[in-house]
């Protein structure tokens, strides 16, 4: 109900009484304010460490959510639900501690004083005429699982409040006199009981229609709440939310009606109208802003459309003439609605009731010059009517001092042309009115150009301050179309997702006046792509609120509830199908509610979907060379097809031979096909396994089992298994006496050695060597294949290791399908291993270089310091 009931302390003894159950209970921050009772309660219970924060040259201590975050209990405890946090914590308030706790999906118990509900800040003020300076949304009981009232009498708890134990003796007299009086109490005593009953009831409620129990549901209610840019805004919407609440959480939408055609809102107009939409957001309402100089009509079509049954709106401080012929907005929608409902609030404090169109009357930067103008324009007039004065006899000069108060008016606006028309009349009766060089009024049609100067001042300010208005708006919003068309078109031309973050930055900064920063998802990590003007080093701070925009999706750092006291405000770049990336605007660059602000939010919009497109486009060319790649490949396989149809046509023929004329052939010839046969079916079988291979590899299929291997083993197994395609060609060997294991697959690395010596026999001539080599240096083991072939083309170099990828030479058909060495490739990579390919690398005849070189590093678990090797 309200401080000093007891809620920590009943809260503790049931955090108890589950602890003695067997549930895993820790105290994240409970607040005791020195009560012996309270503090007796935490022996045995877990608590956690507070975080320490520094804060003008103190040391101060806060929950530590990240402890609790990663303790991870069963339950956690979260003593006073409405605490502003130190400055520097990750959220403002401790109820957004509680929020991130939730999501992460830990259960919480918390207290809260029912005068900390924001939809009920205005009503305790009205009872207690203290204003809260903490509050929470109300969805922290609509989301609550579970609701304990913790009540007691108000007589009972001014008896604590006496005896010491809510504050201490001195504090405890004042707050008896003020707060804690016996009326002030039961109010709150009964919002606490009522707003619990509310509760209780939106659950039932809730459960009868997941049931499909008929009744008599608010379904058809509908909320719509009109609010400007004044004092009236936030508790308006606090009004919608209660009614809401009133109605079975009937849906509310607050609405702001731009006129296109009136004045600008002030800094101090726009930042209450932000503040304003910002609070229904944050109780779980839904903003819209309207547009049209008919503010009746563009709230009534809105409701019509929109099926509004309920529209509050606040009294305004109408003239008495307005209300008198029913000028006002309330009785003009009175007038007009149909099946709606109208709420009318007022408001009884003097300084709340302020319109929003006071704004309009703070004299803009230089109005003097206006002032200036209409006294030159006066003094003109005067000097042109003093020479016509002696020019002629009849003269109607009343008409020259009129064109100068016309010209201030249309020049400088009203408080100008007012003051151009005082000046005026009272310069033309000084000069010309009988009688003369007096300021008295010698007939009543002297009163009568009086109040034809001030008609014509105020009728001409007025008008000419709305032209005036109409054209800096129109230039505004050209300025704004002008904006988003250049950067339309800059967007939409680029088709890298880096470029676009670059002119996304560019744009947003121009728009804001201050730097911007793109980040973008790089290999799952949020990386600073782009920054105008320069890329600057974003702190510890600045990242952990863009990370956390990422994550959750939501603006956070400077002028939001995450992590506001980074020098950075970042908002998720939201695309068609997901987030894009993150943009951050400098702290203080946008003031809320303006254009600026609108702009710079419609830069991003645009921004977001353009780096989606972009990395669309970029995967689009990824898929389009997969295709292409499949295609290339599906030709190769088509050559393949010969390669495995020759061994196989060799193969047929040779032993119908046998079968058909075995007995008439020589011996020799009979061992001739016989060979013949097993080489075939030797080469038939190799580019089988190629292809088996290759398929494993793109298939994710490999599977590595690991063992310590001594490399020069699977050398010797390597060579023995080439050793009958060697011919004519030498094999030498120069292996260190020493080398380190190594953790590989044996079976894969000989396969790869294999099909490299292959290559290279493929590709050397008879009577040539093949040297293998095996030593370490300090992070790996290095094996060398090299022969004495043509070697490789220069331009060829980088693509030895291509699939399907051969020598074009008439004899190639012998040499495999072009998958030995992109095997070879990919066995190593998956053992963490590289591979790399140099030709020419030796002299041969004629000067021409000559051979080819594989080499193949395999890492080592341990480093091998440079002087052990």
């Amino acid at each position: 109900m309200s401080p000093g009931v007891g809620k920590t302390y009943e809260m503790l003894r049931a955090a108890r009484r589950l602890k003695a159950e067997g549930r895993d209970v820790v105290v994240g921050v409970v607040e005791t304010h020195g009560r012996k009772e309270t503090m007796s309660l935490l022996r045995g219970l877990e608590v956690l460490a507070r975080s320490p924060i520094a804060y003008r040259d103190r040391t101060l201590l806060e929950f530590d959510i990240d402890a609790a975050l990663a303790r991870r209990p069963e339950l956690l405890l979260v003593d006073e639900y409405a605490h502003s946090n130190v400055p520097g914590s990750r959220h403002p308030k401790r109820w957004q501690d509680v929020e991130e706790l939730l999501d992460a999906g830990l259960d919480v118990w918390t207290t809260l004083n029912v005068q900390h509900l924001e939809s009920l800040s205005d009503v305790v003020l009205r009872i207690t005429g203290v204003r809260q300076r903490e509050s929470v949304p109300d969805s922290a009981l609509s989301r609550a699982d579970d609701i304990e009232v913790v009540d007691i009498t108000p007589e009972e708890l001014r008896k604590r409040l006496t005896e010491g134990k809510v504050y201490v003796p001195e504090t405890a007299r004042l707050a008896a006199d003020n707060f804690f009086k016996i009326e002030n109490l039961t109010a709150l005593r009964e919002l606490a009981l009522r707003r619990a009953a509310q509760t209780v009831d939106d659950q039932l409620v809730a459960r009868l229609r997941e049931q499909g129990v008929q009744g008599p549901w608010a379904a058809g209610a509908r909320i719509l709440v009109l609010v400007a840019g004044d004092m009236m805004a936030a508790p308006l919407v606090r009004a919608g939310r209660r009614l809401s609440d009133m109605m079975m959480d009937a849906p509310w939408t607050v609405a702001h009606v731009d006129r296109p055609s009136g004045a600008q809102h002030g800094v101090g107009s726009a930042g209450k109208l932000s503040d304003a939409l910002k609070l229904a957001e944050q109780l779980g309402g839904r903003t819209v802003v309207l547009s049209g100089d008919d503010v009746v009509r563009a709230v009534m079509d809105h409701a019509h459309h929109n099926n509004i049954t309920q529209i509050v709106l606040a009294k305004g401080r109408d003239s008495r003439l307005s209300e008198w012929l029913g000028r006002s907005l309330a009785a003009e929608l009175l007038r007009q609605a149909r099946g709606v409902a109208i709420h009318v609030i007022t408001d009884g404090h003097e300084a709340d009731g302020k319109p929003a169109s006071h704004d309009l009357l703070v004299k803009p930067k230089g109005s003097w010059r206006g002032y200036m103008v209409g006294a030159t324009c006066v003094a003109m007039a005067t000097g042109i009517a003093l020479l016509l004065d002696q020019a002629f006899e009849r003269v109607d000069l009343g008409v020259i001092y009129l064109a100068a108060v016309l010209a201030a008016g249309v020049l400088y606006g009203l408080r100008p042309a007012l003051a151009a028309a005082t000046a005026a009349f009272l310069t033309y009766n000084f000069l010309f009115l009988q009688p003369r060089f007096s300021f008295s009024i010698g007939s009543p049609t002297d009163i009568l150009t009086l109040i034809v100067f001030w008609a014509v001042a105020l009728v001409t300010g007025v008008l000419a301050g709305r032209v005036r208005e109409q054209a800096r708006a129109a230039q505004r919003r050209a300025s704004a179309v002008s904006a988003l068309l250049a950067a339309s078109q800059r967007l939409g031309s680029v088709g890298d997702r880096k470029a676009a973050a670059r002119i996304l930055a560019e744009q947003t900064a121009a728009a804001a006046g201050a730097g911007a920063v793109v980040l973008l998802p790089i290999d799952h990590e949020l990386t600073l792509v782009a920054g105008a003007p320069g890329k600057p080093e974003l702190g510890a701070e600045a990242m952990a609120a863009a990370r956390w925009a990422w994550e959750r999706g939501e603006p956070a750092g400077h002028g939001t509830g995450t992590l506001p006291q980074a020098a950075w405000s970042f908002r998720p770049l939201q695309g068609v199908r997901g987030r894009a990336g993150v943009a951050g605007i400098e702290a203080s660059a946008l003031t809320p509610g303006s254009d600026e602000e609108k702009l710079a939010l419609a830069l991003l919009d645009q921004g977001a979907v353009a780096v989606e497109r972009a990395d669309l486009a970029g995967q689009a060319v990824e898929t389009e060379t997969l295709r292409r790649t499949d295609r290339f490949r599906g030709a190769l396989m088509n050559s393949v097809s010969h390669d495995l149809r020759t061994p196989l046509s060799t193969v047929l023929g040779a032993s119908t031979t046998l079968i058909d004329l075995g007995s008439k052939l020589r011996p020799e010839v009979r061992d001739d096909l016989l060979l013949s046969i097993r080489e075939e079916a030797e080469r038939l079988s190799h580019y089988v396994g190629d292809l088996l291979d290759m398929t494993r590899l793109e298939g994710g299929g490999l599977n590595i089992r690991a063992d310590w291997v001594d490399v020069r083993d699977v050398l010797n197994a390597a060579s023995r298994r080439v050793a009958r395609r060697m011919g004519q060609r030498r094999m030498s060997r120069d292996f260190s006496a020493q080398l380190s294991l190594v953790m590989v697959d044996q079976g894969l690395l000989e396969q790869a050695l294999v099909n490299i010596l292959e290559n290279a026999i493929s590709y050397s001539p008879d009577g040539s060597t093949i040297e293998l080599a095996a030593y370490e240096d300090r992070g790996g083991v290095v094996i060398s294949i090299e022969d004495e072939g043509k070697g490789i083309p220069t331009d060829e170099l980088e693509r030895v290791f291509d699939k399907f990828r051969r020598m074009e030479e008439p004899s190639d058909r012998t040499k495999g399908a072009g998958l030995g060495l992109a095997i070879a490739k990919g066995f190593v990579e998956a053992m963490n291993g590289r591979i790399a390919a140099a030709s020419p690398i030796m002299d041969g005849p004629d000067g021409v270089r000559l051979g080819t070189r594989i080499l193949i590093s395999l890492p080592k678990t341990v480093v091998t310091h440079p002087n052990l090797l």
